[in-house]
């Protein structure tokens, strides 16, 4: 399997913008909302957007390094490396927008209970703008060529353009679990002043 790497990343941009417009109807709801856990164990919106950004903190620093310092200009095609295709699909909400694979946080990408949702949601909204940037200038690298160390382990390293895949299908796939947060919210009475947040993101 390959693909075009321009269609690739423009791909990846339209899919960071609509997670960009989602967050950001999230700012107009009341913190009681984004703060609550909807069941003991079960993460809130706010922690959920937390545990993205601890993404955020490691992987866009090591893609802006990757690309820096690589000479390597842009190629028309990319194929997908095995493993960047396989972390890519078990993180892909189905076709049916439904999540069919379970997996435990990491513990240092784990968030903590008590947050100020306002920070979390700037960082957040921050974080997908840097991520257009470097989406923008990775269009004149080779993205084939260029790689980056998966935060669970440094010694594994992924072609960036697998990095960015895998990136943006972990957003799509937790804003999935945003949108049924919210939805079990409102189907238990836990909040009154839940309104429709979710827009479609994948």
């Amino acid at each position: 399997m390959r693909m075009r790497s321009i269609e690739l990343l423009e791909q990846l941009q339209a899919d960071v913008r609509q997670l960009i417009l989602t967050a950001s109807h999230l700012q107009k709801e009341q913190v009681s909302v984004l703060t609550l856990q909807p069941a003991a164990g079960k993460w809130s919106v706010a922690q959920v957007l937390e545990h993205l950004n601890s993404y955020g903190r490691y992987y866009l620093p090591a893609i802006e390094r990757s690309l820096a310092k690589s000479e390597a200009t842009a190629a028309e095609w990319f194929k997908p490396g095995w493993i960047g295709n396989y972390f890519t699909k078990i993180m892909q909400p189905g076709n049916d927008g439904k999540l069919t694979n379970k997996f435990k946080a990491p513990k240092e990408h784990t968030p903590v209970l008590k947050l100020d949702v306002n920070t979390v949601i700037h960082t957040f909204l921050e974080q997908q703008h840097h991520l257009l940037n470097l989406l923008d200038e990775a269009k004149g690298k080779n993205i084939g060529r260029i790689r980056t160390p998966i935060s669970i382990s440094r010694v594994i390293k992924l072609k960036v353009g697998d990095t960015f895949r895998f990136l943006v299908a972990h957003e799509q796939r937790h804003f999935i679990q945003i949108r049924n947060v919210v939805s079990e919210l409102k189907s238990t009475g836990a909040s009154r002043s839940v309104t429709p947040l979710y827009r479609q993101v994948v």
